[in-house]
């Protein structure tokens, strides 16, 4: 699978972005996921193909969520990220 893609990020919610196929574009977005990004800013144009590496997505789920929603979106990283910490009890 190959997506020419636009990818747009958030004016009110750092580090979020929306990637849309380019011949689709903000068509398939719900109306309110477009109010929550505020003024959209088109970063960049690229393919997207299973082999593209990206820096925060797994590029299979990203093509996935394309061809079933019509769009990706790329929520910012958690600012504290939990650790898998068992608390160690002893007896």
């Amino acid at each position: 699978m190959k997506i020419l893609c636009d990818i747009y990020k958030s004016t009110k919610k750092e580090e979020m972005y929306l990637y849309v196929p380019k011949d689709t574009a903000l068509s398939k977005v719900p109306e309110p996921l477009l109010a929550s990004f505020g003024e959209l800013q088109l970063v960049t144009t690229m393919v997207l193909t299973a082999s593209r590496k990206l820096a925060r997505a797994d590029i299979n789920k990203v093509l996935q969520e394309i061809a079933d929603k019509g769009f990706y979106l790329q929520l910012p990283p958690a600012a504290f990220p939990q650790a898998d910490i068992q608390p160690e009890y002893r007896t």
